[in-house]
């Protein structure tokens, strides 16, 4: 959907340039000629943005600033001023009741233009933020119900997300990819809520029938997330990341790039945070020996150019070289 922008403006030749400017850019547009008729829009329907006058009749737009800032869904709409020179002086005013960022008069399309979508990209970002935050305080309480049936893997999701960031770092991955790998990294021991506690805290080695149970985890965490939009994107890192680079790992024993690489990312450092954390039938190896062991296995169970890229990461990261 194309943004909704309120004008306030009580010029009319002015609104219509910046009706015409606006509408031209694919936004939806709403005018009112005074602070007060703005102000009934905004409570009829919130806007994305405000671009709005100082001076106006019945209404300035000092007074319409506050009125929306006070009001509960006006915090976060960005405030656009439209202010002659002559009242610059008022800026600061402005700034102290929540304007956002200012545009002088007389000003052409593409100062418009720029300004208004700066305001909006910031806010997007910011919904981003936001919404992430909030979603991944939600997936990190699932991670910690996971854990809390594991004894022995506590703290286990919360490293590999942080092996995980700075090997996906090392890589060049997006702002978005990166917050996806949040989600995947934290999740991707799902599946073994469903796995019985008596198998997760075995201090001995499973039983061939026990291991059947375990390797069902993938498979069962990534059909708990199919029905959940906003971590679907997630499911790669859940489903694939005991997958083996030769073609041996499971569930489905694809080999190679038939990998996904986040399955194929997510293996290698579940790996190495496995190598150095203590077990109850073996003790916790160095980094440095856990990277030889990786190395060892390029090739056959990992990836080989993410064995490489993962020693060159906790390299920088201060880990001692293999």
């Amino acid at each position: 959907m194309s943004a909704h922008i309120l004008v306030a403006e009580d010029n009319s030749d002015i609104i219509d340039v910046i009706r015409d400017v606006l509408e031209g850019e694919g936004y939806r547009v709403t005018c009112a000629p005074n602070g007060r008729d703005a102000l009934h829009a905004f409570e009829r329907e919130t806007p994305d943005l405000i671009v709005s006058d100082v001076m106006m009749p019945y209404m300035d737009g000092f007074t319409l600033l506050r009125h929306v800032r006070a009001h509960p869904h006006g915090a976060v709409v960005p405030f656009l001023f439209l202010s002659a020179r002559t009242e610059s002086a008022a800026t600061s005013q402005a700034r102290q009741l929540g304007a956002d960022d200012f545009l002088f008069k007389p000003f052409d399309a593409d100062d418009l233009s720029l300004a208004v979508a700066a305001r909006l990209e910031r806010r997007q970002a910011v919904e981003r933020f936001d919404t992430h935050a909030a979603h991944l305080q939600t997936v990190s309480m699932l991670a910690n119900v996971v854990e809390a049936r594991d004894r022995y893997t506590r703290g286990h999701v919360e490293r590999v997300k942080t092996y995980a960031t700075q090997l996906a770092q090392a890589l060049g991955w997006s702002v978005h990819a990166l917050a996806i790998l949040e989600f995947g990294a934290l999740l991707h021991d799902l599946g073994k809520v469903l796995v019985p506690r008596a198998i997760l805290n075995k201090p001995e080695p499973l039983l061939p029938a026990e291991w059947e149970v375990l390797q069902r985890h993938p498979t069962d965490g990534a059909q708990m997330l199919q029905g959940v939009d906003h971590l679907r994107l997630a499911i790669p890192y859940v489903l694939y990341h005991h997958e083996a680079w030769d073609g041996h790992g499971y569930p489905h024993g694809l080999a190679g790039p038939a990998i996904p690489i986040e399955g194929r990312l997510l293996a290698v450092v579940d790996a190495f945070d496995a190598m150095t954390s203590a077990r109850p039938y073996r003790v916790a190896r160095s980094e440095a020996a856990a990277l030889a062991e990786i190395q060892q296995q390029a090739g056959r169970q990992f990836d080989p150019a993410l064995v490489a890229a993962l020693v060159q990461a906790r390299t920088a990261a201060g880990a001692p070289a293999a």
